[in-house]
Formats: structure tokens, sequence, C-alpha cells
């Protein structure tokens, strides 16, 4: 939703310059009180007749070189303040969530019944779902092993988006530490002020490492009102995973251990559901869920936008000045 523009402000970046101006005061005063001195003069026995002459418009003329220099000074002062017009755009209610995306790069997520494997796959589709939700505030979670924050949740989504596409296995420890996962994004998520705070919880295996059991991250996750939606990756059965050999990296197939009973019920105990994606198809789809399930309001806050503006006072200054001087040279010409 394209935030309306509602004001536009005037600002100088550099404030303190402006007091320079107060140097025209002095010159303004001497222009009035001596500046006449300056005028060429001719010396008559009476100016009485003169008196009587009507004023010319030359009269007025010869005070235009000294406004214009005037004017010049203070464009040039201004110019050197920086001016920047800012515009302010109005606070609107859109749609938004505080979304954190919690991927198991274990290197179990090397099998390839998804295409290429599971963790390419999970970042693709990772990364589609991402683009789609523009008003959201997303952040990035890894476990292996143990866990750590890749991105905080953010609205930029190129920063997101690259670093989604750089995760890999080997990062950490290797293991399925699923309570530290959740544990790490519940963590983040506890002290947002979104009225939905949502984790998406990804694995393909067992709990059996960290120092965090998935039940106790379930029950933090319920206590600060984070919904937890958790997916279950791998085909059903078997699936071909590549172990190293001497004779180089060779397929061989091993069973898909999935603890659904567990993921279930922190699903269900934070008001979440879980979903099983067996392919790249399936997993599409529960995302698509997912966008859809999870829409609710938040207010972004007013905001400016600057823009440069010292290259018109500058230009205007310039123009000016070359004015000045032509009226010097070819209007108000004095004889030697």
């Amino acid at each position: 939703m394209k935030i309306p523009e509602i004001l536009e402000i005037p600002q100088f970046e550099n404030p303190f310059v402006l007091w320079t101006l107060i140097l025209l005061v002095p010159y303004i005063a001497w222009y009035a009180i001596w500046g006449k001195k300056s005028w060429a003069t001719l010396k008559v026995s009476s100016v009485t007749p003169l008196k009587k002459a009507a004023r010319g418009l030359y009269r007025y003329l010869q005070h235009i070189p000294f406004v214009l220099r005037c004017l010049v000074f203070a464009l040039v002062i201004l110019a050197l303040a920086r001016p920047r017009s800012s515009k302010i755009f109005e606070a609107t209610s859109v749609e938004g969530v505080d979304i954190m995306l919690v991927m198991d790069i274990s290197t179990s997520m090397l099998a390839q019944d998804f295409k290429p494997d599971r963790l390419n796959a999970s970042k693709d589709i990772a990364i589609e779902f991402v683009s789609q939700r523009t008003t959201d505030r997303i952040g990035l979670t890894v476990f292996a092993g143990e866990s750590f924050i890749q991105c905080p949740p953010t609205t930029d989504r190129s920063t997101l988006i690259n670093l989604i596409a750089k995760v890999q296995t080997g990062l950490i420890t290797d293991g399925t530490a699923i309570g530290n996962g959740l544990a790490t994004a519940v963590s983040r998520l506890r002290d947002s002020d979104a009225k939905s705070k949502v984790v998406i919880l990804m694995t393909d295996g067992v709990n059996n490492s960290g120092n965090v059991t998935p039940q106790t991250a379930g029950e933090v996750a319920q206590l600060f009102r984070i919904r937890v939606y958790t997916i279950g990756i791998g085909s059903n059965g078997s699936a071909p995973y590549p172990v190293p050999t001497p004779y180089g990296v060779q397929t061989v197939q091993q069973p898909v251990e999935i603890d659904e009973a567990l993921l279930k019920d922190i699903a269900s105990q934070t008001g979440g559901q879980y979903f099983r994606a067996t392919d790249n198809t399936k997993l599409i789809e529960i995302y698509s869920q997912i966008n859809e399930m999870e829409k609710t309001k938040n207010l972004i806050d007013s905001f400016p936008v600057y823009k440069e503006e010292f290259l018109i006072y500058a230009l205007a200054a310039f123009c000016i000045l070359m004015l000045e001087i032509l009226i010097r040279l070819f209007v108000l010409r004095r004889i030697p």
C-alpha cells in the first residue's frame, strides 16, 4: 500500500551558516549612510532649478546593483546551508506481521528427495514467501547442533533475501537442536510490539542436541503469545542422501525420521498448525496457506524523505550576479 504525502517542509543541513546573513545589516547601513559618497558628483552654483526637475527612472535604477548584490550574498549563504525539502508521509494502517523463519541447516537437509535438495528447496520457497510479504518484518534463525540469528526482523527485503540465499550446512556444529532454534526465535520476538507474532519452524529430523527442550521453548512461545507453525520436511519412508566415500560422493537411501508428534504438539500448544512437506510442490502450498492465514493490521509510522535543494539557490545566485554585472556594464555605465 502506498503511503500518501501530506506535507513538504524546508530544512537546512547546516543551519548555523544562516547566521552569516547578519552581515547584510551593516552592509545595508553603510550603503544608506555613506554609499552616496561613492557616486559621481558635479559642482554647480545652485541646485534650485534642479529641484523642480522630475526625478527620472535612472535615479531609481542606480540602486538595483546594490539590491542584486544583497540577493546574491543571501542566496549563496542559503546554498551553503544545504537546504533540503522534506516530504512527511502520513501514518497508515497496512497488513503486517512480525515473523521469524527458523530453518534447519543440519547435514540431513542435503537429502535429495526435494529438488535440488531439502535445504535449497527450503531457501528458494522461503525467499518467494518473503518477497510476497511486503509489509511484514521478517527475520531468520538457523539451527543445527546450536542456533543463532542470521537476520533480525526487518522490512529490508533485499538484505534478508541475500542472507537466506547464503545459508548453508556446516556453518555450526551438526545436530538437530529444535528447542534451541525455537527458543532463539522466541527470544527475538518476545519484545516486539506487533499484534501478531509468528514463528515458522522447518526441520527434517528429531531433536537430539541443545540445552533447551522443544517443549520448554513451546511453553515460552505460548507465554508470549507467539504462534508457531511447524513444518516437517522429508518424503515418506526413505530419501536419497549424498555420502562422501573414498571413491567420491555416492547417493544412498536413508530413512526419514521426523518427530511429528513433537511438532504437532508445539503447533497446537501455541495456536499454530503442523504441516508435512514431502516435496517442493507441497512445501509451496504450505507457505501459501500460512501466507493467507497470517494477516493483521499494523501501523506504519510517518517518516520524512529528503531532497537536496542547494543547486537551485546556487544557480539563482549565479544568474542574479550575471544580471548585476550586465546592468552595471550596459545600463548604468559610468564615464571615467
